[in-house]
């Protein structure tokens, strides 16, 4: 599940005329860097919900040999995050499935960050699964982290008051039977996140390589800068 419907609006002017996920870093699309990761990774097909610009995204989407694209359409309401996801469910079938950001980028270590996730899923422990990255190492993040995480993976969220060392870099693996329980409309994938947490059931994998968050027009010219010094 590719979320690509935002508004964008940290983003502005740029998203004025073109959609946040088609904003270009190193010469590809932040929606293309995602999808190349997964096909990357052997994900076969890819559900990509619109909603702002959507037709530019649509158009954009047909240049693609893979993965497979299958559009969910939000054009009439954006459904925020865990919205957006529990209206593609029929489209996702019924197993256990990637979610990424088009925002979430980063600088690939000597292993692929989706495959691993794949590889340390165990559907008997965790309900979910993030792929966090080090506060200390990220580009265009400028705040106290999102989350702790203990010898086995476990996850809890930084307490008021506390700066957390991990981050949350956009991108999950989730069970679908999670979202049964689930307000109708919009509402976003922190509900469940909390909910795997009380239960003991979210787990997280840090990010092998560096993370770039591409949230403001300054954090798009930090991570092309990162991306030309690294191809250095």
């Amino acid at each position: 599940m590719v979320l690509a419907a935002g508004l964008g609006k940290r983003m502005r002017p740029i998203t004025a005329m073109t959609p946040k996920p088609l904003i270009r870093i190193a010469g590809r699309s932040l929606l293309d860097h995602g999808l190349d990761r997964l096909a990357a990774a052997g994900v076969k097909r890819a559900v990509v919900n619109v909603h702002y610009l959507a037709d530019l995204v649509e158009q954009h989407l047909k240049r693609r040999k893979t993965p497979e694209i299958i559009i969910s359409d939000e054009r009439g309401k954006l459904l925020e995050t865990g919205g957006g996801i529990k209206k593609a469910l029929p489209l996702l079938g019924p197993d256990p499935f990637f979610i990424i950001n088009t925002d979430s980028l980063w600088l690939e270590g000597p292993h692929g960050n989706i495959a691993r996730m794949g590889r340390i899923w165990d559907p008997a422990r965790m309900d979910i699964l993030l792929l966090l990255a080090s506060g200390a190492t990220s580009i265009g993040d400028e705040g106290y982290g999102d989350f702790t995480m203990d010898p086995a993976g476990v996850l809890r969220r930084r307490g008021e008051r506390e700066l957390a060392p991990f981050i949350y870099a956009g991108v999950a693996i989730a069970k679908p039977e999670l979202f049964a329980d689930t307000p109708d409309g919009s509402f976003s994938l922190n509900l469940l996140f909390d909910r795997a947490i009380a239960a003991g059931r979210l787990y997280g994998l840090r990010l092998d390589g560096q993370w770039l968050h591409v949230g403001t027009p300054q954090a798009v010219k930090l991570a092309e800068a990162t991306f030309v010094a690294s191809a250095r």
